[in-house]
């Protein structure tokens, strides 16, 4: 009889969650659009000089500017270091990875600059200093996702010099370009 009791009361049990009315689907807020994170100071450069080839890797021009990249940058309190998966990419951060012990994350390139919000937001590391190593084609998109301006419609096949760094605040964004 006990055991009759129980059976009925677990039946009874879930019969009532299953006619538990579902609740709505959450809207989903585009990360760009939920400005309560999105602070920080962003470092944002092009890889720099590369050999021909799809994922190929610095010339030795290329490796003298990521030198140079790295003692502009290594007092500038860096806390993480974002790259898309080329080899150009993560050699242009390499001497600031090795020598101030940074870790590094990979984006996806892609043309609207969601993917580089996304990895932030993964990586709970909006509110912090990031250098973020692109390409030519990605970072003024990357720039206006941001919520900057550059001043610039293109980034030329040669130019490898622009170092763009955003402050961003709950308030708004600022710009400031730096040749290196």
């Amino acid at each position: 009889m006990t055991a009759r009791i129980l059976i009925t009361g677990f039946l009874f049990s879930a019969g009532l969650a299953a006619c538990k009315p579902k609740q709505p689907p959450r809207a989903v807020t585009p990360v760009s659009e939920d400005s309560t994170f999105l602070t920080g100071t962003l470092f944002l450069v092009r890889h720099a000089e590369k050999n021909p080839g799809y994922d190929s890797t610095l010339t030795g021009a290329g490796l003298i500017r990521a030198g140079k990249l790295y003692h502009l940058l290594k007092d500038s309190g860096i806390t993480r270091i974002y790259t898309t998966p080329f080899r150009r990419t993560a050699q242009t951060g390499d001497s600031l990875r090795l020598l101030a012990h940074i870790d590094t994350v990979h984006y996806q390139p892609d043309s609207t600059g969601e993917s580089l919000l996304y990895a932030i937001s993964r990586h709970d590391d909006w509110g912090k200093r990031l250098l973020v190593i692109g390409h030519s084609n990605t970072l003024l998109p990357m720039l206006q996702s941001l919520g900057v301006r550059p001043g610039i419609d293109s980034i030329a096949d040669k130019d490898y010099g622009n170092l763009f760094i955003v402050y961003k605040t709950m308030k708004g964004a600022r710009l400031e370009k730096k040749r290196y």
